[in-house]
């Protein structure tokens, strides 16, 4: 991966409509997954009398986040990509795939989306809380940092061999289900811990509503490290590689 590939943008492009459209979808995308999974946890609390952090709900959690977040790729993946995350915007802005202007419409946009998934879901539910992510008891938070780091490290990683790499085929038709599918199988694997967020925005919205900061960095620092790593090992690994022997093999 080329330093040059980079791009900062023009300021001229928060005001072009193409981008504007892209936010909008990032927008209405994070609204459905958001509602969908921070809504199956309230409901499954409501139904189980706050029985949400049992194996139960855990399996509950990745099922609602698994289907919601493949919908809410797919219905985005021609305007804007589907990104559906911020540590994903970063990712692909780290490998030169969107410029660094649109990324920042892309967060803004994205987070609001959260904050207005989490709004309507206490309205809807007659006030109930949007429980904000939190450390499981024992767990401490650099603990945490490499479980986000680890776990978006994938869930990037993904998104770059189904959706980004130019070489992926007819493998890009399944890359909502894969993203949706690494993402579920996360929650197992990490949410008895740190509730295995994986999505800054993700977290943002449940935050603000609730008005819980408590170790709030922690699912900003790890999913965006995580990001970056899996980015530039994906690069310079098999993406860069094949671009070079493609353009070796076209001097002749």
């Amino acid at each position: 991966m080329a330093i040059t590939s980079i791009a900062f943008g023009s300021p001229a492009e928060v005001g072009q409509i193409d981008a504007l459209r892209a936010a909008l979808a990032e927008f209405i995308s994070m609204l459905i997954f958001v509602f969908a999974g921070e809504g199956s946890g309230m409901a499954f609390n409501k139904l189980t009398d706050d029985g949400s952090s049992t194996p139960a709900g855990l399996v509950a959690a990745s099922l609602a986040h698994a289907f919601a977040l493949f919908v809410a790729v797919s219905v985005g993946a021609n305007i804007s990509g589907g990104h559906v995350n911020p540590a994903v915007t970063f990712g692909a802005f780290l490998g030169g795939h969107i410029t660094f202007i649109r990324s920042v419409l892309y967060w803004v946009a994205q987070c609001l989306g959260s904050v207005v998934a989490c709004l309507l879901l206490k309205l809807a539910t007659g006030g109930l809380e949007t429980s904000a992510f939190s450390l499981s008891s024992g767990v401490g938070v650099w603990n945490a940092v490499v479980f986000e780091i680890v776990m978006t490290f994938g869930l990037v990683y993904t998104v770059y061999a189904t959706a980004v790499d130019p070489k992926r085929g007819d493998i890009g038709i399944i890359a909502p289900i894969a993203i949706g599918f690494i993402v579920g199988a996360n929650i197992l694997a990490g949410g008895a811990f740190d509730g295995a967020s994986m999505n800054p925005a993700v977290s943002f919205g449940p935050a603000v509503v609730s008005w819980t900061w408590d170790n709030h960095w922690v699912y900003w620092l790890g999913p965006f490290v995580g990001s970056a790593i899996a980015a530039i090992v994906y690069e310079v690994c098999f993406i860069s590689p094949a671009t070079h022997e493609q353009l070796a093999s076209s001097d002749f």
